[in-house]
């Protein structure tokens, strides 16, 4: 069986599908077995004004997908547009591989995939936010 696997903690809270399931008192393991299921871990949801820079807007914009706010179809070029713009900046391999896969997750409407590419980006955008010119 294939798909995705969701560790969940003690009352750690899942998005699935537009529903919020909360997982009981011991941590719990779900198989996500639905190809196409819009899945969201709410621990690591982006809040609206949280969303300030260039890799946290774009990943905001893959979790509104996910949650259903936005219309994938209606957004692809969109999101590939802002893939793009992330492009010039992020020029080292590892991030190329993310921006890639990001792309590639779009391509392929999986917008978790494209969520969990662009996280890994997180923390060199927060290196290179904080090198600040004297």
């Amino acid at each position: 069986m294939s798909g995705l696997v969701l560790k969940l903690a003690p009352k750690e809270r899942v998005l699935v599908n537009g529903a919020v399931i909360e997982n009981g008192d011991r941590r719990s393991r779900l198989s996500i077995v639905t190809p196409d299921a819009n899945i969201l871990r709410l621990r690591d949801a982006i809040h609206p004004e949280d969303a300030n820079t260039p890799v946290r807007r774009v990943c905001y914009a893959a979790q509104l997908v996910l949650t259903g706010d936005i219309d994938a179809k209606e957004d692809r070029l969109a999101m590939l547009r802002r893939i793009e713009e992330l492009s010039q900046v992020f020029t080292d391999p590892d991030s190329r591989n993310s921006l890639a896969e990001a792309t590639d997750a779009i391509l392929n409407d999986n917008h978790y995939r494209c969520l969990k590419a662009l996280r890994t980006l997180l923390p060199r955008e927060e290196r290179l936010l904080a090198i600040r010119p004297s």
